[in-house]
């Protein structure tokens, strides 16, 4: 076909759900160092932060290293409660429900999550991560 020289086929990196979920493991480890540029490098260049207590959209490294800042004051630690892993060709996608516990408090909250993933070539990072505070108390 004319022109299809120029059509390249992307390669899939194989991944299973365990692999998927264990970027949370990775992401929540990097909260206990307590540095946000730690966090943040979890996250793509191009990437937003839909967090749950700020209303704006995180984009910029440096905004969501601000975000961090205050956020990691608290010491949080975060449980998965529940999750469903959706895999494709070089995406992922880990959507469900999370429980934070704040060392400096003791306070819980229980969340909704939804994490994007895109292989790079070199690793799964976050390419848009939403966190909502439970609408309805139990």
């Amino acid at each position: 076909m004319p022109g299809s020289d120029t059509a390249r086929s992307e390669v899939c990196r194989a991944t299973s759900e365990q692999e998927i979920s264990a970027l949370f493991d990775r992401w929540n480890r990097s909260l206990q160092t307590g540095d946000p540029h730690m966090v943040v490098a979890n996250y793509a260049e191009r990437s937003v932060l839909l967090a749950t207590v700020s209303n704006k959209p995180r984009v910029t490294a440096a905004e969501k290293e601000d975000y961090f800042h205050h956020f990691l004051e608290n010491k949080p630690v975060g449980k998965i409660d529940w999750r469903m892993i959706e895999i494709d060709c070089n995406t992922a996608i880990d959507a469900g429900l999370y429980t934070f516990t704040f060392g400096k408090t003791g306070a819980q909250v229980k969340a909704r999550y939804t994490y994007t993933y895109k292989w790079n070539g070199q690793q799964w990072l976050i390419t848009s991560h939403h966190s909502s505070a439970m609408p309805e108390k139990n």
